[in-house]
């Protein structure tokens, strides 16, 4: 938001004071400056008031003239000029020879075969405003040779807030509210908005007004006649253009401005188009025409202005095209009201529309300001065009209100909190010129909050602590070390095994950790042929790309690889992040952690990279839980999954995941010569599974025993079950199982097993050995298994 501090010293008197220090103590204290400030008028120069004496046209041109004008210096000058309005007497903004008009200096120059010694300038040239349909009209009592910025005050300081730290602060957003804390700031007095006295009035007819749904918190009114101005003052128009409005006509001119100027935005209707005003939501959705020209969808939820059962406005966003100020308006309804805060945002984004005045509106307004933007209003109105008639009294309904907010504290309790020393009359001082009412009685403050701070922003006493120091000033605090007890606190398991995890497939694998949001891309799940599953969806999502929300990681890294298949011949990536499962019983998401892996290869097969991403899984488990993982074949439940070769994931027979290979026809579209595999492990079940615990074995001095059998197996049989035969041979000699070599053909598959044997007692013999093997073949020959022959 732009703010310009001409317009903010109408209301606190800041002469003496360094107003740049000022704009940074506002950064410092109550919402954040952007770095450029801009000096508007700095570069300009040289432009005075002149007086047109004579007008020729331009024997060869239809549009030019040939001008002499009075600079007030005692001679006539010769000027060129295209502008349609010229005409005798007219006095109008002249930049002489040598004058700068930012970038440009005047200077003479020949323009259709004659001299031309200055310009006569426009609003947009001088920059008043952006309007260039002509040169300037001054009306002003001014002489000759005035310099223009004596005449309209050009010369201003325009500084920029960030909007994001006036969230919480609605009537920051406004001269009158930055004014204000200018003058907390500096100790000058807060001058009084003036106002007409709109009590005057209570004698005249009211307006037909009724509102008729609790979304209006409050609807203020009145109607005016014989208003005949058309253009903006210069001042307003100036004003309005530093902020970053242009002007319109006056009456539109006028609320846009009061809008900036106090924070309350209204509407002017023409009141031959309006009659009774209602305000209420419709059973069934409609079209409607705003300002802008643009047909809007309206829905059941939309509250709207309506002239009896017409929609003349779509309440606190814009209003209709039908019920517009145009040029022969001269008589107007005058709309300050106040909407529910979330209704006008939830609207603007179903309408994908957001002005100025919704942007306001959604930071709950006082409804306070109602009357007394009116009675600005009318004041400015009466200053500009003084034949304007009030015709109404003030029409104001006010169904909902705001509790009156009164906080009770001591002395102490600010002590405590700001850890320094602020006497009471300081307290009192910046608390009372921030509008607060303050009692003080032995140390003991009890402060009523004013209704512009009341409705969502100062609620609890630490509140009021933040008003103290901010004004204080933060930097004027002495730095001490704070003493206070610190205990180690144990990182949850949860956090602990994400970390350990992390740690494992970034040094150990060289994986990439990626981020991403929540929600599944619609459009680059399509490129891949991966259809979006139904899920929960984003209320009112303003991009149909991105409003349902995920259920599985591995489509969005999917989405990653495809991105990034030029990045390198091999690579892996992995996330742990958030998933939805649906919604439970409070109709709230479930929401579960996973951690996503996807590898990609160019140069490995389908089952070397498939074993590494298995045997990364096994490091994990035995490294996190100090156990083993399990894997068991599942059927597929995603169209990205394989149809044969996808495995559940278990830790002592409870699932926590899956691994698989990602289905061929999604391959393709990420890369013709590539291959693809993922897993994903649910870490809420992956943190519950029981860690075991470690358990040490004493190195035997005795000479271990080796024994290898190559083993051609059945169909079907996983080294898992196949491990059990051994066990089932229940003997301590028997450390350790490994395979140390696999045998594949299309008819046979085979491995070798190395059996490792020891005693902690004696070394063993060759016949002890031999009979504990024949117990484990015996056993392993029940499950088919034989020995190879070749």
């Amino acid at each position: 938001m732009l703010l310009s501090m001409n317009w903010i010293e109408d209301f606190v008197d800041l002469t003496g004071l360094d107003k740049l220090e000022l704009i940074q103590k506002i950064s410092l204290s109550t919402a954040e400056v952007e770095n450029e400030i801009f000096f508007k008028g700095s570069d300009l120069s040289g432009v005075v008031v002149a007086e047109i004496v004579s007008v020729e046209d331009h024997p060869n041109s239809k549009k030019l003239h040939l001008l002499k004008v009075d600079a007030g210096d005692g001679k006539l000058t010769d000027v060129v000029c295209g502008a349609p309005n010229v005409r005798v007497g007219m006095k109008t903004a002249f930049a002489k020879v040598g004058a700068q008009l930012g970038d440009i200096t005047i200077a003479p120059r020949p323009l259709a075969g004659y001299d031309s010694f200055g310009m006569c300038c426009s609003e947009a040239e001088i920059g008043m405003s952006d309007d260039h349909s002509g040169i300037i009209d001054i009306t002003e009592d001014a002489e000759n040779g005035t310099s223009i910025k004596d005449v309209y005050p050009i010369d201003d300081i325009v500084f920029e807030v960030d909007n994001k730290s006036l969230t919480n602060r609605p009537d920051l957003w406004s001269h009158y509210g930055f004014a204000r804390e200018f003058a907390a700031l500096s100790g000058r007095e807060l001058k009084p908005i003036p106002t007409e006295d709109l009590t005057a009035y209570d004698n005249l007819k009211k307006v037909d007004m009724k509102i008729e749904d609790t979304l209006c918190k409050r609807y203020s009114c009145m109607q005016v006649e014989n208003i005949t101005r058309k253009i903006s003052p210069a001042i307003m128009r100036i004003r309005l253009n530093y902020c970053g409005l242009r002007a319109i006509n006056f009456l539109a001119d006028l609320t846009n401005y009061l809008m900036l100027e106090i924070g309350q935005p209204m509407h002017a209707f023409d009141s031959r188009k309006v009659e009774k005003l209602r305000i209420k939501r419709f059973d069934a959705p409609f079209t409607f025409t705003t300002l802008d020209g643009v047909e809007r969808n309206i829905d059941e939820n939309t509250l709207i202005i309506c002239s009896d059962n017409t929609p003349v406005a779509i309440a606190g966003i814009m209003g209709g095209l039908d019920s517009e100020i145009v040029d022969d308006t001269t008589t107007l309804t005058l709309e300050s009201a106040t909407f529910d805060a979330v209704s006008i945002r939830k609207s603007t984004v179903r309408l994908a529309h957001r002005t100025d005045a919704s942007i306001r509106y959604e930071k709950c307004l006082d409804p306070e300001m109602t009357t007394l933007a009116i009675g600005r209003f009318l004041y400015l109105l009466k200053k500009y065009n003084p034949d304007a008639q009030v015709v109404s009294s003030l029409t104001d309904e006010y169904p909902v209100k705001y509790d009156t907010v009164t906080l009770s504290f001591d002395k102490k309790f600010v002590d405590r909190y700001t850890g320094i020393e602020i006497d009471n009359d300081t307290i009192v001082k910046t608390l009372t010129d921030l509008g607060f009412k303050v009692t003080l009685e032995n140390d003991n403050f009890t402060v009523v909050v004013p209704s512009w701070r009341a409705t969502k922003d100062v609620t609890i006493k630490a509140d009021i602590i933040e008003e103290i120091t901010r004004i204080y000033g933060y930097d004027n605090f002495e730095i001490n070390t704070a003493k206070a007890p610190l205990y180690p606190v144990r990182a949850e398991a949860v956090k602990t095994n994400e970390d350990r995890i992390k740690d494992i497939l970034v040094k150990s694998y060289n994986l990439h950790e990626l981020h991403s949001y929540v929600w599944a891309y619609n459009d680059e799940l399509k490129a891949l042929g991966i259809e979006v599953e139904e899920n929960v969806k984003l209320a009112n999502a303003t991009n149909p790309n991105i409003e349902t929300l995920r259920n599985s990681i591995i489509p969005t890294q999917l989405c990653q690889v495809k991105s990034n298949t030029g990045f390198a011949t091999d690579f892996g990536i992995f996330e742990i992040g958030r998933v939805v499962k649906g919604l439970d019983t409070n109709n709230l998401c479930v929401e579960e952690k996973n951690l996503a892996i996807t590898l990609f290869s160019k140069t490995k097969d389908i089952k070397t990279l498939y074993l590494e991403l298995r045997d990364m899984l096994a490091v994990i488990t035995r490294d996190v839980k100090h156990t083993s993982l399990t894997f068991e074949a599942k059927a597929p439940a995603h169209g990205y999954e394989h149809p044969v070769n996808l495995y559940g994931l278990s830790i002592d027979k409870k699932e926590i995941g899956t691994m698989g290979i990602v289905h061929p026809a999604v391959m393709k579209k990420i890369d013709k010569k590539a291959n693809v595999v993922f897993a994903e492990i649910n870490m809420e079940a992956f943190t519950e599974a029981a860690t075991d615990a470690i358990m040490y074995d004493e190195p035997s001095k005795f000479p271990a025993m080796t024994y290898d059998l190559s083993l051609e197996l059945p169909a079907g049989l996983f080294f898992q079950k196949l491990s059990e035969t051994w066990k089932e041979a229940g003997t301590e000699l028997l450390r350790s199982v490994n395979i140390v070599d696999t045998y594949d053909t299309d008819t046979v598959h085979s491995i070798t097993v190395r059996f490792e044997f020891s005693s902690n007692e004696r070394t063993l013999s060759g016949d002890e050995v031999s009979e504990i093997m024949e117990k484990v073949m015996a056993n392993m020959t029940a499950l088919g298994v034989t020995l190879r022959t070749q």
